[in-house]
């Protein structure tokens, strides 16, 4: 047992009571230098929220002393939730004059100071904070004579930030700067910074994504040490290396993808064996070759995480001579691979497969749509463009349904979720937003991703080695009850009532296909799962109904991929000897958990971007008339669903012609008057009113 454990479990004997950290160290007969050490570990457990330090500086366990540590979760109102580390426990209501100067971000100790009484929340006061989320925050400076004030983007910062004169360093009214904050706020007092960056004046061509890009704290440029390594790599494949691999050159290999990808990192290829079998090809770009462990490029690639796509720009993984270069799959040029040959039967079963590490030579770099156009209508124009592919693209569409129906059955969840294309012009202003369907070409590529993953996982698993799965836990049961009463309304119903399995919920949304509370109901049932996340140990994908599941295609883009591509071939090539497995079992939790949040982050500033650019694009669009369906409902609003896919709140207050409210019991919104209903899915025809691009937020009213 190792020291820490020790701490904690003489802390929570009934008898112990707080000691100072020299009591403690005479309790546990330490000498010398041993002291050091084990001040240093209180200091630890300290940092990490286990332990506590009191006033009077004695230690006790966090856990014992109605303490929570969590990390808060802030409101522009000022007040804020603890959302608790240990997620057994609900969130703990934070009154604003109790939060004691903690930022949105801030992990934090509360002390409980009320049992929530039933269906009320607990409440509690932020008595320490751990650590600061934001050293420095993205806002708009506004001047005044003496001195200034920054708003922050994130609305979730209850406060302005006072900036004193000498310290604006050069901001003027309405630019985007980046503050350092200098003090923390405290009672009735608002924090100070300093200016540190300015980034241009609001509605500047790029200042608003850059501002989220420093928001999320996404890195801009590599470091120069990277570029260099960058730099030296050979752009083509040397003769020697082809010959240890296996020589895939000849196969028709092709890439398929969208029009402006650059980053290509699989290829695939199809045959019919002997036996009736299909003979299915993944090549996946052998990034891993050229990233060694623990080099400059590969210490930023952790870093990173994964490569962040926003509208206009990439943030890359790994430097352009590497991700649009030589481990891009482009055609007609050597590549290296590790590729996956799987033999699947009729029934969709991989029947056997292999693992090499290749060379092939793609024929050619298809796009989604041509190739959809020519499978799903038979295009000639685009039956022209696929020359030299069209039998294979026959065969992979027979498979990829074959391998869809193979995964129906076993009751993984297919959300069907409209995706966004948002077009922007030479100024980065919103010319056109549409929705975009997944056709056959994407579904092909996805099927293929997905067995290849599973395939790789399960070998894996069952060789016993150390990993990294990609893992999606069951579902929380108080959620899904909680999700089946609000079902009831529309006359749905889940069953099982102790666990549930995907399949009850596959066929949910096979039941609410094509009806008017499609994506609400499909919205709400993916909030009632948890998320998708990397684990060094293996447990089910529920939404994919999969026993074994890992990421293994992209590692162009993704950290995850990488790591488990070296585990692979060191594997393969007999190399996973114990003391290699042993480092491997110690780091790969720190992988896991930082590349989980790195993703996390990556689709927060995502989906910030295309919400801005979708609020960008109705702000010029404000008094136009346009037609769409209710797709939720509120205490204090109902949101509206265009076509294009951009939501906006029609507003009690804006609705006029009487007092409404929301009727949870019935689920509509209902006139008292008029007794007029709105209900789910309606169609309504609404005029946008206003479009806020600080809060990115739309409003619309009804006509």
């Amino acid at each position: 047992m190792g020291l820490r454990e020790n701490i904690v479990n003489f802390m929570e004997e009934k008898v112990y009571k707080p000691m100072s950290k020299e009591e403690l160290a005479l309790e546990f007969g330490l000498k010398g230098k041993e002291i050091k050490v084990f001040y240093k570990v209180l200091k630890d457990m300290e940092k990490e929220g286990v332990i506590i330090k009191t006033r009077n500086n004695l230690y006790g366990l966090v856990d014992k002393m109605n303490l929570v540590v969590g990390t808060i979760d802030g409101n522009e109102k000022g007040f804020g939730f603890l959302v608790p580390d240990d997620k057994t426990k609900e969130d703990i209501y934070i009154p604003s004059e109790d939060m004691n100067g903690a930022f949105h971000g801030d992990k934090v100790v509360v002390r409980l100071k009320t049992r929530g009484l039933s269906g009320r929340r607990d409440e509690g006061e932020v008595i320490r904070i751990i650590e600061r989320a934001n050293e420095t925050v993205v806002g708009t400076f506004e001047s005044n004579k003496n001195f200034g004030f920054v708003i922050p983007d994130n609305i979730k910062i209850g406060y302005d930030i006072f900036i004193p004169k000498a310290e604006i360093n050069g901001a003027k009214t309405n630019q985007k700067v980046v503050v350092k904050i200098t003090q923390w706020p405290e009672k009735r007092r608002n924090p100070e910074g300093k200016i540190i960056e300015i980034l241009g004046f609001v509605g500047e061509k790029g200042t608003d994504i850059l501002s989220i890009i420093k928001q999320y704290k996404l890195p801009e440029e590599f470091p120069r040490k990277v570029l260099n390594e960058a730099e030296t790599i050979e752009q083509e494949v040397f003769k020697e290396e082809i010959e240890k691999r296996t020589d895939l050159r000849n196969l028709n290999t092709f890439t398929i993808d969208g029009p402006d990808a650059k980053d290509l990192d699989d290829a695939v290829s199809i045959e019919i064996l002997e036996n009736g079998n299909y003979y299915l090809g993944v090549h996946i770009a052998d990034v891993s070759h050229y990233v060694r462990e623990r080099t400059a490029l590969d210490k930023e690639a952790y870093k990173r995480g994964n490569s962040v796509y926003l509208i206009d720009r990439v943030i890359p993984m790994l430097p352009k001579e590497l991700s649009n270069g030589i481990c891009s799959l482009n055609p007609n040029e050597d590549r290296l691979t590790l590729s996956v040959f799987m033999e699947i039967d009729k029934n969709g079963e991989v029947v056997d497969h292999k693992i090499v590490e290749g060379v092939i030579n793609s024929k050619a770099r298809l796009v989604y749509d041509d190739v959809s156009d020519f499978l799903e209508n038979g295009d000639k124009k685009a039956a022209g463009k696929l020359e030299g592919q069209l039998e294979e693209l026959k065969l992979m569409e027979e498979l990829s349904n074959i391998l869809y129906k193979k995964r129906e059955r076993r009751g993984s969840i297919d959300f069907e979720f409209p995706e966004t294309r948002i077009i922007l012009d030479e100024e980065g202003t919103p010319i056109e937003i549409q929705k975009e369907d997944r056709r056959i070409a994407d579904k092909i590529i996805e099927e293929f991703m997905l067995v290849t993953n599973e395939t790789i996982a399960e070998e894996m698993y069952w060789g016993d080695l150390p990993f990294l799965y990609r893992i999606h836990e069951e579902p929380d049961m108080e959620r899904i009850e909680e999700f089946n009463k609000f079902i009831h309304n529309f006359g749905y119903n889940i069953k099982g009532s102790q666990e549930i399995h995907p399949k009850e919920l596959q066929l949910l949304t096979h039941e609410v296909k094509g009806k008017k509370e499609e994506v609400l109901i499909n919205t709400l049932l993916l909030r009632s799962l948890k998320k998708a996340r990397y684990s060094e140990e293996n447990e089910i994908h529920f939404g994919l109904a999969s026993k074994y599941y890992c990421h293994f295609t992209a590692p162009i883009r993704r950290y995850p991929d990488l790591q488990i591509h070296r585990i692979i071939k060191a594997y393969i090539n007999g190399k996973l000897n114990p003391m290699e497995q042993e480092r491997l079992h110690i780091y790969l939790p720190k992988v896991a958990d930082h590349t989980s949040t790195t993703e996390r982050t990556a689709e927060e500033a995502e989906r910030e971007v295309e919400d801005l650019k979708k609020a960008e694009y109705m702000s010029k669009r404000i008094g136009e008339e346009y037609e769409g369906i209710i797709s939720s409902l509120t205490h204090f609003g109902m949101f509206v669903q265009l076509d294009n896919t951009i939501e906006g709140l029609v507003h009690f207050s804006n609705m006029i012609d009487d007092y409404y409210h929301f009727d949870e019991e019935n689920y509509y919104i209902i006139g008292e008057h008029t007794n007029k209903i709105y209900r789910l899915g309606d169609n309504v025809k609404i005029k946008v009113m206003n479009a806020d691009l600080i809060r990115r937020t739309i409003d619309f009213m009804l006509i």
